[in-house]
């Protein structure tokens, strides 16, 4: 069991999502950065679709009741484990009664805390998943608040020395620092200067409505930072900045849409459907996210900025790919562990 003693801002229930229900109006939702909740599951021995607590921008506290081990992912949340700092991206060791803080987000947005067993709330439709606009799973289909208790099943990984409340710590390579997150881009062109503040280059493959846009919209689009608003949320990314105009204005009809999916209203201004976004549209959709790049969405902050470079499916298969190699090898890192461990550690003989 868990204790919520300071929920934060926004947390909530998370894992992958639910998947198959679309036809019938329900949103995918799931973590905005699954890889940073894939990662922290294999951290503590789940299954990578297992439930965790997303935390949006902090601070959060939680105390733990029983001896177990827990994984930080994410953002950088200058955590700390009885008032001693911890790592993210690392697997560690808690003993019962211990509390984890994790302060106001220092890098990053979202940071997810992942524990030995998941989250083990009641599944709603497949998933564990919090639907903050509809109101169902998680904790009452809400975000969590102080004083909540959260259950925590039983993995099967608890047994392995590796994974034990008395192994020690190891760590994995965040994301950040790999080479596969790396995009190459054209020099970046428009009104901002060479010295601008950096902001994330986010792939977009051209949408069904790209041909319908102006010249100085496709200019616009590819050139152009633009800011994440304030009015921004897990269903959608509301940007800011120089307005896309269409040369063919007829109306659409309703159509599906997904999480990635770049929505162009009347107004001009861009809007990036997230994970909990409505499941059919009319906006013009002047492009996508690809879906190896969602997850950097996840860790803009409000007021920071984004830039979006062209890609292809061919590109967006490959970024996929590499994706999961760096899964692949994390799998491999975290065996060596295990197979250390099993040398290191004696048996118990009763």
């Amino acid at each position: 069991m868990i204790d919520v003693i300071r929920a934060g801002l926004l947390t909530s229930v998370q894992d992958l999502g639910r998947h198959g229900y679309r036809h019938l109006g329900v949103a995918q939702g799931g973590a905005l950065d699954r890889l940073a909740l894939e990662v922290g599951n294999r951290l503590v021995g789940n299954r990578p679709d297992a439930a965790g607590l997303e935390i949006t921008f902090g601070p959060t506290v939680l105390r733990v009741l029983r001896a177990t081990r827990v994984a930080i992912t994410g953002g950088e949340f200058a955590a700390t484990l009885d008032g001693a700092p911890v790592y993210s991206w690392w697997s560690l060791p808690v003993q019962a009664g211990q509390q984890l803080t994790l302060n106001a987000a220092k890098r990053g947005m979202r940071g997810y805390v992942c524990v030995a067993g998941g989250i083990d709330v009641l599944p709603v439709l497949g998933s564990r998943s919090t639907d903050l606009g509809a109101c169902f799973g998680g904790v009452g289909g809400r975000a969590l608040r102080d004083g909540d208790r959260l259950p925590a099943g039983v993995s099967p990984a608890s047994r392995a020395r590796g994974f034990g409340p008395d192994a020690p710590a190891f760590g994995v390579k965040a994301p950040e620092w790999c080479k596969f997150i790396q995009v190459d881009e054209p020099p970046r062109r428009g009104r901002h200067a060479a010295g601008a503040a950096w902001a994330p280059p986010i792939r977009v493959l051209p949408g069904p409505e790209y041909d319908s846009f102006n010249a100085a919209a496709h200019d616009a689009l590819w050139s152009d930072e633009w800011l994440v608003t304030p009015n921004s949320n897990r269903m959608g990314y509301r940007l800011a900045g120089i307005a896309l105009e269409r040369e063919q204005k007829a109306d659409l009809l309703s159509h599906a849409v997904m999480p990635g999916t770049i929505q162009v209203p009347p107004n001009g201004q861009p809007i990036i459907l997230m994970s909990d976004a409505q499941t059919t549209g009319g906006y013009p959709k002047i492009g996508s996210v690809i879906h190896a790049d969602l997850w950097k969405l996840a860790q803009i902050r409000l007021n920071g900025a984004v830039r979006f470079v062209a890609a292809t499916p061919h590109e967006a298969r490959a970024a996929l790919l590499e994706e999961r190699r760096y899964l692949r090898q994390i799998d491999a890192a975290i065996a060596m562990h295990e197979a250390r461990c099993a040398r290191e550690m004696p048996v118990a003989v009763s």
